[in-house]
């Protein structure tokens, strides 16, 4: 084999072994279909959408750094969920009493902590697809599918929010507790950004005019305005969910999200989080979704991930959480009268 021989299947190999690794891949539009316009000439991502899938944010670490899987193994993954869906979803047998809890109902979850039961969640019945490719993991970039490292200041934030939420003083007030429980933002990042699923309402409202882009998130009931070809506030300005500016670049709207509250954090992120979305439309019922956090303070590489927005027929319902949530005085009541039973205990007034 001639030198340049050599160098074309060296060349090639290393593109396999990029697309075997999982490095993610670029927005591919359904073959004949071009993508629609708004009145004003922009692409049109308008619509309800909903990225519910069964593909978690982090891989599994038994497929290494194997982002795509063929379709058997999908559906042999598929089917082992709805094996255990079904499971879950059988009557409760009417002779087991309180002390009788479940040692695993799904999610990490067991005993006290299995307050759903299966009726109540809505994860998605399918692994993410997208480009063809059937997907291990939600994060493309590091290769390994999982979340880098975090800084030894990143780690020690992480310590810090978990100490406030489940320390000892983790319910001198509702101010501690999470943004979730307060109903003020969804659990993890379904308000985003970055917009992942959660157990549940995944779904998200597009609508546009000229000059701004406003995404309706249904978990929580969250509203996201996307201000076009605009600058970014003072970063004295901080807001729930940051401040999104976006941009066209071709048929992809680009949104640069910063100044995002203190209080609002994503895996131990600071206020000084990036995030930068990409959304293409690529058939009458995709848009590929792409994020990239950026924050060395706290993640010891940037981060990217690839999701699939797909068409739905649903509509968006209110979700009518509320301030303070039902269960928060419960919360707090319960840690007052542990510091009560303590103080009886060792003897203080």
């Amino acid at each position: 084999m001639t030198f340049s021989g050599r160098l074309i299947a060296a060349i090639a190999l290393a593109a396999a072994m990029l697309d075997a690794s999982g490095a993610g891949s670029e927005p591919k539009v359904q073959a004949g279909w071009n993508v629609p316009r708004t009145e004003h000439g922009q692409p049109d991502l308008q619509g309800i959408w909903t990225n519910a899938t069964l593909t978690p944010v982090e891989r599994d670490t038994k497929f290494g750094t194997r982002l795509v899987i063929s379709e058997d193994e999908a559906a042999a993954l598929e089917k082992e969920n709805s094996e255990f869906r079904d499971e879950q979803n059988k009557p409760t047998d009417p002779s087991l009493g309180i002390e009788d809890l479940p040692k695993d109902c799904g999610g990490g979850f067991s005993g006290v902590n299995c307050g759903y039961n299966n009726f109540w969640v809505d994860p998605g019945a399918h692994l993410l697809s997208l480009n063809g490719e059937r997907r291990t993991s939600i994060i493309v970039d590091p290769p390994n599918g999982r979340m880098p490292a975090p800084t030894q200041l990143g780690q020690q934030r992480l310590m810090a929010l978990y100490a406030a939420y489940r320390g000892k003083n983790g319910a001198d007030g509702p101010e501690i507790r999470p943004l979730g429980e307060r109903c003020i933002l969804s659990f993890d990042s379904s308000a985003g950004p970055p917009m992942l699923p959660l157990l549940y309402n995944n779904n998200y409202q597009i609508v546009q005019t000229q000059d701004v882009v406003m995404i309706h998130v249904e978990m929580v009931h969250d509203v996201r305005m996307v201000r076009l070809d605009a600058k970014h506030r003072p970063a004295s300005v901080r807001q729930w969910m940051g401040d999104s500016i976006g941009r066209w670049e071709g048929d992809t709207l680009v949104i640069e999200t910063t100044n995002f509250r203190r209080d609002q954090s994503y895996r131990g992120s600071s206020e000084n989080l990036k995030v930068t979305e990409r959304l293409t439309r690529v058939s009458p019922t995709q848009i590929f979704y792409r994020y990239t956090l950026e924050d060395p303070a706290n993640f010891s590489a940037p981060v990217t991930g690839e999701l699939a927005f797909n068409a739905t027929r649903d509509r968006i319902y209110e979700y009518a959480c509320h301030e303070g949530n039902y269960a928060l005085p419960g919360i707090l009541a319960g840690a007052r009268e542990e510091e009560r039973v303590a103080a009886e205990k060792a003897g203080k007034p």
